[in-house]
This record gives C-alpha cells, structure tokens and sequence, in this order.
C-alpha cells in the first residue's frame, strides 16, 4: 500500500465571485487582505473554511456588516 499526496487548490469567494489564490505564502487572512483594496467591505469580513471538495479547497469571505449575533 503506498500513500498518495494531493496538491489541494484553495479557491477564495465573496457575494457569487470566485478570486484568484495568490498563492500558497498567503495565508487566507493576507488573501482577504489582499483583494479589500479593491473590495472595501472584505476589510471587516470573516474567513470560513476551507470546505474540502475533491481537490479544491473553499474559503468564504463573510461580510461582517449586517450579519446579526
């Protein structure tokens, strides 16, 4: 029996946008990071994920204005 290693993708989506990883030396937070300077209200908003389908790894930016709780 011999063990496979997978190269997981990381996809990263906003409000039905799917953005291009940067790469593996950003983390997710530095991704947000990354696309708030043309996206303003990703600065606030949270990281979820990633979900693991497959060999694709998705990260969801949660926008933190007007979410209640």
């Amino acid at each position: 029996m011999s063990i496979q290693v997978a190269r997981l993708v990381r996809e990263f989506l906003y409000n039905g946008m799917q953005f291009a990883d940067p790469g593996p030396a950003f983390s997710p937070d530095d991704v947000r990071d990354l696309y708030s300077a043309q996206y303003p209200e990703l600065t606030t908003a949270a990281v979820d994920g990633p979900t693991v389908n497959g060999d694709i790894a998705s990260y969801t930016f949660q926008r933190a204005a007007g979410a209640k709780g």
